[in-house]
Parts: C-alpha cells; sequence; structure tokens
C-alpha cells in the first residue's frame, strides 16, 4: 500500500488556505515539548487506535513525526481502516525546521 507525502513547504501553503488540514503530531509528549509545529495536534501513535474517533474521515489530515517514519506507519494504519485522505509530511519536524519554518514548543495539558 502505497501511502501519499507531502514535503514541508507544500505543508506549509496548505496551512495557509481558508481550511487546513488537520495537523497531527504523532511523537511522544517529551518530543513534542522540545519543539513542534503551531497547528498540530498532540496525538502519541501509540494512542492512535483508540482515538480514532478524534480524526475525520471527510477532512484532509497529515501526521507527522521527528522524520517521518512513525507518522507513515500512521498514515498506514488509518488508510487501511478506509481514510483516503491522509499524508504523511516527509522527513518529518527535522525537514521542516530545515527548511526554516517555524517551529515552537507544544504546551501539554
Amino acid at each position: 500500500m502505497q501511502i501519499k507525502e507531502i514535503d514541508s513547504n507544500e505543508l506549509a501553503q496548505w496551512l495557509e488556505n481558508e481550511k487546513p488540514p488537520i495537523l497531527i503530531d504523532v511523537r511522544t509528549p517529551q518530543e513534542m515539548a522540545q519543539a513542534s509545529i503551531s497547528t498540530g495536534k498532540p496525538l502519541p501513535l501509540n494512542t492512535l487506535p483508540f482515538r480514532l474517533d478524534e480524526i475525520p474521515k471527510d477532512e484532509t489530515v497529515v501526521f507527522y513525526c521527528r522524520t517521518g517514519a512513525r507518522s507513515a506507519q500512521a498514515c498506514m494504519y488509518m488508510a487501511q481502516r478506509g481514510y483516503d485522505n491522509v499524508y504523511n509530511l516527509y522527513g518529518g519536524i527535522v525537514s521542516w525546521a530545515r527548511n526554516g519554518l517555524p517551529i515552537a514548543p507544544m504546551i501539554i495539558n
């Protein structure tokens, strides 16, 4: 099964749209606290099976992690459950930061 991928610059453009994609960070809370994309929603990969109801099937969803490996797993998992419009951020937040795009620590409640 092939997953859809998006690069950092394209995602930055998508996030500026009137209806941006839902951005989901699948890293651990400790990783999220170091650096995150401001509009990213925290949803650690190990909790994904228990929180599927939080992810709408009718919207574009982009998953990201540190380098793109865990978010690719998330995309595969979602695609196997009938989600068609899910994307993996190629290179993860490392690529995002290397491209000079804004990062900030995520405050986890």
